[in-house]
């Protein structure tokens, strides 16, 4: 097995490194022995003593893993109240062995004498925890890069996408009719206007940076260049209602994320319809989360899960892109209402440090 295997394997990379320290500890303490010309009996006692260690101090993996997840006063109080006992333990062992196998001229009198080394064992085990710590804080940092790495590529890609979806035949088509009636109508100030609104929405699709993370308010502001658009398609058909709390408008989210969920529900929910839809726009904060929905009053769907699964290329990439950012604490729900259609997006807020 090569090195990218083991590090893959934790367990086995685990046992590892176990081995090879209590293997190292043997080795150095039998060399110290033989320098000191100790006799054969000191050896196994030292084999005794690092045997005992290995297997003591494997249950400190599981207390580690606890104790990682504490505030830093438990995990420090933890820690060295978990080196203690078990050094205690490892004492006990080592002494009676010494005593009763190196020097049995000295036995034990006072029971307090199988403790007696604890101090210097709990050293030995506090820095076996220390290297646990620091594998473990190492490989956090690893999967930290990863992550920022994968959310890179999958924020390239949502823009990408992001541009496919405005740039589409269809799209594009749609608009440009709608001006070219309006000039035909003699209405050049609204044409005008069209157009301005359509050249600064592909800019800023094509600006905007995949990682930059935007306000709320930013955001709403970016969705209006897009929507101004639409409405001039569908006109009275298209309402829209934003209910966007003041304290969720300076909070932090990715850029992008919301224009593919908004296109859906216009082509499911507005464009097949005689009479359109409401699309709702909703955020808000709760228990430190931020809140985004995006609501329809059309048709909905038969099972809602299908969506959610991957039937469609927005919610998908949505959720895969919350999935690197916020690990399991970003969340995309799909469900019917009565009548249409909610989508909503859950993940820890964050408020911009200056106003936007």
């Amino acid at each position: 097995m090569d090195l990218a295997q083991l590090k893959q394997n934790r367990n086995l990379l685990f046992w590892s490194l176990h081995l090879l320290g209590w293997s190292a500890y043997g080795v150095s303490q039998y060399v110290g022995a033989m320098l000191y010309g100790k006799p054969v009996h000191y050896v196994q006692y030292i084999a005794v003593a690092a045997t005992a260690g290995c297997i003591l101090s494997a249950p400190l993996r599981y207390i580690c893993r606890w104790l990682w997840k504490q505030p830093p006063a438990t995990m420090i109080a933890g820690g060295l109240a978990a080196a203690y006992l078990t050094a205690c333990a490892l004492r006990v062992i080592m002494n009676w062995f010494y005593h009763t196998h190196v020097d049995t001229e000295w036995p034990i009198v006072h029971t307090a004498e199988y403790f007696s080394g604890a101090l210097s064992s709990t050293y030995l085990l506090l820095c076996w925890m220390g290297l646990y710590f620091g594998v473990r804080y190492y490989e956090s940092l690893q999967t930290e890069r990863v992550a920022t790495l994968q959310a890179a590529a999958l924020a390239q890609e949502a823009q990408l996408k992001m541009l496919r979806y405005q740039l589409n035949p269809h799209f594009l088509f749609n608009t440009l009719n709608a001006i070219s009636t309006l000039i035909l109508d003699n209405r050049n100030s609204t044409a005008n206007n069209a157009v301005t609104g359509l050249s600064e929405f592909l800019r800023y699709t094509l600006d905007q940076d995949p990682m930059k993370k935007v306000t709320v308010a930013q955001e709403v502001d970016a969705l209006n260049l897009y929507l101004n658009i639409e409405k001039m398609r569908f006109g009275q058909r298209l309402r829209l209602n934003f209910a966007i709390e003041d304290g969720a408008s300076q909070m932090l989210m990715p850029s992008l994320l919301l224009q593919p969920l908004i296109e859906n529900a216009i082509k499911y929910a507005v464009s097949p319809r005689e009479q359109g839809g409401e699309i709702r726009i909703g955020a808000h904060v709760t228990g430190g989360m931020l809140q985004l929905e995006v609501a329809d009053d059309g048709p909905g769907m038969v099972d809602a899960t299908r969506l959610a699964n991957g039937r469609g290329v927005g919610i998908r990439n949505t959720r895969e892109r919350l999935q690197v950012l916020y690990g399991g604490r970003g969340a995309v729900t799909v469900s019917n209402t009565d009548p249409g259609l909610r989508v909503s997006l859950s993940f820890p807020a964050e408020r911009a440090t200056t106003p936007a």
